[in-house]
């Protein structure tokens, strides 16, 4: 059984930063793809960035320059690292890894204050 389990999450102000992680256990995580995405209230779920089994990276414009996204295939993890967080930031995000299903973890609350 894939479960993914994220944490990291919290409350920043503006400007500040946050690193979440995401621990993948039961499925093919060094040869999968793996990302994040975010949902903020009221909106549909959107990718923020992912990365692929051969290290190509892919952002979202909005986050580009800001966030950085990283795994360590020998700890079957994957990480966000957030910098200059500003509040339309504020969402659940999600860990994503595309394997021969799609697989997704519970979710850790990002607030950002102005």
């Amino acid at each position: 059984q894939v479960q993914l389990v994220e944490s990291g999450g919290g409350l920043v102000q503006a400007g500040g930063s946050l690193r979440l992680s995401c621990a993948a256990s039961g499925s093919t995580f060094s040869i999968d793809r793996v990302g994040w995405y975010r949902q903020a209230p009221g909106k549909q779920r959107e990718l923020v960035a992912f990365i692929s089994r051969g290290g190509s990276i892919h952002y979202a414009d909005s986050v580009k320059g800001r966030f950085t996204i990283s795994r360590d295939n020998a700890k079957n993890t994957v990480y966000l690292q957030m910098n200059s967080l500003k509040p339309e930031d504020t969402a659940v995000y999600y860990c994503n890894e595309k394997g021969p299903a799609d697989y997704w973890g519970q979710g850790t609350q990002v607030t950002v204050s102005s």
